[in-house]
């Protein structure tokens, strides 16, 4: 095969996918634990720490829900880890006004992508060149967009915000896109006035972040295809 045909083959390959696929392992519901399932679960969690990780030690600026732990971690004294550990239970809380019910996969997220952002935080060097946090921001997205797709395709219950954003779209009626918006500009705010950094990498994440998910579905759903 030709360069050309490569080139056309690899972007076939990353296009993106405008539904959460069904994939193998999906669960029939959120406590319907397999070996293979809660693997692939820990996985995609774990991969999308490390990329916030990333993200963060871009030196660019980070995610908003990052920037808010950061924010929270200065003002109190703890790790960053804690600090989303903390924030993910807080937002759990919402839940119950909301009549949302966490899954294995609602608490997993919480324990593990705080665990994994702060090992990360601790093992991934802090850049300091333009050129090397741009590497570091971009690396990151992409990695968070393939441990959305794993994880979310498990089926195992959305993460604290995820739900949170449902929860208020099935009762208020305002649209999710809107709903989603409204909750990550109120974080980002706060957390900047809080002291997290906010930079060309939170934009570059707030731009790429929908399409590194979609992409990576896209990539889930042609290699379980049958």
């Amino acid at each position: 095969m030709d360069k050309s045909g490569t080139f056309k083959t690899l972007i076939a390959h990353l296009r993106p996918h405008k539904t959460v696929p069904v994939t193998p392992w999906r669960a029939q519901h959120r406590w319907d634990l397999s070996l293979s399932r809660v693997l692939i679960l820990f996985i995609g969690l774990a991969i999308f720490g490390f990329g916030d990780a990333l993200v963060v030690q871009s030196n660019l600026g980070n995610a908003p829900w990052t920037v808010f732990a950061q924010g929270l971690s200065l003002k109190l004294g703890l790790s960053l880890g804690w600090a989303t550990f903390f924030t993910g239970c807080g937002v759990l809380l919402i839940w119950i006004p909301l009549r949302e019910r966490p899954g294995f996969g609602t608490l997993s997220n919480i324990a593990i992508i705080s665990t994994t952002i702060q090992l990360g935080v601790d093992r991934f060097p802090l850049q300091s060149t333009f050129l090397g946090g741009l590497a570091s921001a971009l690396l990151g997205i992409a990695l968070v967009g393939v441990g959305s797709a794993l994880y979310i395709t498990c089926g195992l219950g959305p993460g604290p915000r995820d739900g949170a954003m449902t929860g208020i779209h099935n009762m208020t009626g305002i649209r999710v896109g809107r709903v989603r918006m409204g909750i990550e500009v109120t974080v980002l705010a706060i957390g900047w006035l809080l002291g997290g950094k906010i930079g060309i990498g939170t934009a570059l994440f707030a731009l790429l972040i929908g399409q590194s998910v979609a992409i990576s579905f896209g990539v889930v759903a042609r290699l379980t295809s049958k």
